[in-house]
Protein backbone atom coordinates (compact mmCIF):
# COMPACT_ATOMS: atom_id res chain seq x y z
CA UNK A 1 0.00 0.00 0.00
CA UNK A 2 1.23 3.33 -0.96
CA UNK A 3 2.38 6.09 1.80
CA UNK A 4 2.78 9.33 1.96
CA UNK A 5 4.67 11.34 3.83
CA UNK A 6 5.14 15.41 4.08
CA UNK A 7 7.72 17.46 5.05
CA UNK A 8 9.34 20.92 4.78
CA UNK A 9 6.50 22.53 6.66
CA UNK A 10 7.44 25.36 9.27
CA UNK A 11 7.23 28.76 10.36
CA UNK A 12 8.08 32.28 7.93
CA UNK A 13 7.82 35.52 7.96
CA UNK A 14 5.74 37.15 4.89
CA UNK A 15 7.27 37.52 1.86
CA UNK A 16 9.41 34.10 2.69
CA UNK A 17 9.68 30.80 1.05
CA UNK A 18 9.11 27.03 1.72
CA UNK A 19 9.18 23.76 -0.08
CA UNK A 20 6.98 20.94 0.83
CA UNK A 21 8.11 17.45 -0.24
CA UNK A 22 5.72 14.51 -0.69
CA UNK A 23 7.61 11.30 -0.38
CA UNK A 24 6.32 7.97 -1.38
CA UNK A 25 7.61 4.54 -0.10
CA UNK A 26 6.08 0.83 -0.35
CA UNK A 27 5.16 1.92 -3.83
CA UNK A 28 6.25 3.81 -6.93
CA UNK A 29 4.32 7.19 -7.22
CA UNK A 30 5.20 6.91 -10.87
CA UNK A 31 1.33 6.01 -11.93
CA UNK A 32 -0.25 8.54 -9.55
CA UNK A 33 -1.90 12.45 -10.04
CA UNK A 34 -0.55 13.84 -6.92
CA UNK A 35 -1.97 16.81 -5.37
CA UNK A 36 -1.34 19.42 -2.75
CA UNK A 37 -4.12 20.28 -0.43
CA UNK A 38 -4.44 22.65 2.47
CA UNK A 39 -7.18 23.08 5.25
CA UNK A 40 -7.06 25.86 7.86
CA UNK A 41 -8.78 26.07 11.06
CA UNK A 42 -12.27 25.82 10.75
CA UNK A 43 -11.97 25.78 6.91
CA UNK A 44 -12.63 22.82 4.66
CA UNK A 45 -9.68 21.32 2.83
CA UNK A 46 -8.66 23.25 -0.17
CA UNK A 47 -6.83 21.73 -3.51
CA UNK A 48 -3.34 23.77 -3.78
CA UNK A 49 -1.93 22.36 -6.76
CA UNK A 50 -2.41 18.92 -8.65
CA UNK A 51 0.03 17.11 -11.09
CA UNK A 52 -0.35 14.14 -13.71
CA UNK A 53 2.04 11.42 -13.38
CA UNK A 54 4.21 12.54 -16.18
CA UNK A 55 4.52 16.00 -15.16
CA UNK A 56 3.26 17.87 -17.82
CA UNK A 57 -0.25 18.61 -16.64
CA UNK A 58 -0.22 21.26 -13.88
CA UNK A 59 -3.12 22.76 -12.29
CA UNK A 60 -2.83 25.84 -9.34
CA UNK A 61 -5.98 27.42 -7.26
CA UNK A 62 -6.32 30.91 -8.66
CA UNK A 63 -4.53 32.09 -5.54
CA UNK A 64 -1.20 30.27 -6.06
CA UNK A 65 -1.12 31.31 -9.54
CA UNK A 66 2.30 32.75 -9.76
CA UNK A 67 3.70 31.82 -6.27
CA UNK A 68 3.38 28.14 -6.31
CA UNK A 69 5.52 25.31 -8.37
CA UNK A 70 4.31 21.82 -8.12
CA UNK A 71 6.97 19.50 -8.96
CA UNK A 72 7.80 15.55 -9.40
CA UNK A 73 11.01 13.42 -9.44
CA UNK A 74 9.36 10.02 -10.03
CA UNK A 75 13.31 8.85 -9.85
CA UNK A 76 12.97 9.93 -5.88
CA UNK A 77 9.69 9.17 -5.79
CA UNK A 78 8.86 12.36 -4.50
CA UNK A 79 6.58 15.46 -5.57
CA UNK A 80 7.68 18.95 -4.24
CA UNK A 81 5.58 21.99 -3.85
CA UNK A 82 7.89 25.49 -3.59
CA UNK A 83 6.01 27.81 -2.65
CA UNK A 84 7.18 31.70 -2.79
CA UNK A 85 5.99 35.19 -1.84
CA UNK A 86 4.06 33.57 1.12
CA UNK A 87 1.00 34.84 3.17
CA UNK A 88 -0.58 35.24 6.50
CA UNK A 89 -3.41 33.34 4.33
CA UNK A 90 -1.29 30.45 3.18
CA UNK A 91 -0.88 29.34 6.89
CA UNK A 92 -2.80 25.93 7.20
CA UNK A 93 -2.41 22.03 7.42
CA UNK A 94 -0.85 21.19 3.76
CA UNK A 95 -1.39 17.54 2.62
CA UNK A 96 -0.70 15.65 -0.73
CA UNK A 97 -3.06 13.08 -1.84
CA UNK A 98 -2.49 10.41 -4.71
CA UNK A 99 -5.32 9.42 -7.33
CA UNK A 100 -5.34 7.28 -10.01
CA UNK A 101 -5.63 9.40 -12.98
CA UNK A 102 -6.31 7.62 -16.59
CA UNK A 103 -6.92 10.85 -18.29
CA UNK A 104 -7.38 14.85 -18.28
CA UNK A 105 -6.24 17.28 -15.71
CA UNK A 106 -5.70 16.20 -12.17
CA UNK A 107 -8.32 17.09 -10.14
CA UNK A 108 -7.86 19.76 -7.32
CA UNK A 109 -10.97 17.85 -5.47
CA UNK A 110 -10.19 16.35 -2.57
CA UNK A 111 -12.71 14.15 -3.07
CA UNK A 112 -11.06 12.32 -6.06
CA UNK A 113 -7.96 11.13 -3.82
CA UNK A 114 -7.72 8.13 -2.59
CA UNK A 115 -4.80 8.33 -0.73
CA UNK A 116 -3.22 10.98 1.99
CA UNK A 117 -0.32 11.85 4.18
CA UNK A 118 -0.80 13.00 7.60
CA UNK A 119 0.22 16.63 6.84
CA UNK A 120 2.85 19.23 7.63
CA UNK A 121 2.12 22.77 9.33
CA UNK A 122 2.94 25.95 7.34
CA UNK A 123 2.55 28.93 9.66
CA UNK A 124 3.29 32.75 7.81
CA UNK A 125 3.52 35.30 10.01
CA UNK A 126 2.87 39.21 9.35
Amino acid sequence: QLQLVESGGGLVHAGGSLRLSCAASWHTLEHYAIGWFRQAPGKEREGVSSIDSSGEDLRYVDSAKGRFTISRNNAENTVYLQMNSLKPEDTAVYFCAAMTLIAGLPSLSPHDYEIWGRGTQVTVSS
